[in-house]
């Protein structure tokens, strides 16, 4: 599996198929896409995505555009990458590169079963959820996390839409998820949804699931950086 893991990262913009990589490592694709999901804890395809999704980022941070930055990740247009950031983080390609800009985020404080919670959401779902203590200040330092996460959206306050959400959420309705992160915390974030309830796995389970087992101490601090802990546990 390591092979394959290294050959699908060098050949990423020439977005190798099922059979390009299972011929690469001498099984058949049945046997090999069985064996990567169950060693690496995804699949081949969502491996692809996710290492797409990292090089774009990166092409998008050098100030290339959405078009180059499609192209050089051997995508076939910016339909595809619009496509794929959505899938991926929640958030399009030009979201991404300008920091939130064009994001209208409403955030609220609700009432939950665990004390007061800033809720912050966007049409495509909820991207912050902390506990605050009751004062001014401790709001004050969750609505300032939750800005410097989305410098560029448009934040206005709606404490009815957040208490809704609350209420879904806390009576086992759980509502879309709108993330943002680098690649590897959000690798993090979907390794530790796939967590059955009642389970354990340690940081370095969740660095093996994701096939970093190096990389115990960064899962560490992408769990540290989860802005809704509530709907991503660090543990069940």
């Amino acid at each position: 599996m390591a092979t394959a893991i290294a050959y699908i990262e060098e050949n990423t913009a020439m977005q190798p198929s099922l059979d390009d990589v299972a011929g690469a490592v001498g099984l058949s694709p049945h046997h090999f896409h069985r064996l990567f999901r169950r060693w690496a804890g995804t699949t081949p395809k969502r491996f692809l995505q996710l290492l797409t999704i990292e090089e774009a980022k990166r092409r998008l941070d050098e100030s290339r555009s959405v078009l180059h930055a499609a192209f050089e990740t051997g995508l076939s247009g910016p339909g595809r990458l619009h496509d794929l950031f959505i899938a991926v983080d929640g958030v399009t390609p030009g979201e991404y590169a300008t920091g939130g800009r064009g994001v209208d985020l409403a955030h609220g404080l609700a009432q939950t079963p665990f004390g007061t919670a800033l809720v912050g959401r966007t049409e495509r779902g909820v991207c912050h959820l902390s506990f605050v203590d009751r004062s001014a200040e401790g709001a004050a330092i969750a609505l300032a996390a939750l800005a410097a996460d989305w410098p560029e959206a448009r934040l206005h306050r709606d404490d009815g839409a957040a208490q809704d959400v609350a209420e879904r959420l806390f009576s086992g309705d759980r509502p879309p998820l709108h993330v943002q992160g680098t690649n590897f915390q959000i690798r993090v974030w979907q390794a530790l949804l796939s967590i059955p309830e009642g389970r354990v796995a340690s940081y370095g389970d969740v660095a093996a699931g994701i096939g970093r087992p190096e990389a115990a101490r960064a899962v560490a601090g992408a769990v540290a950086r989860n802005r809704v802990a509530w709907m991503i546990p660090c543990h069940r």
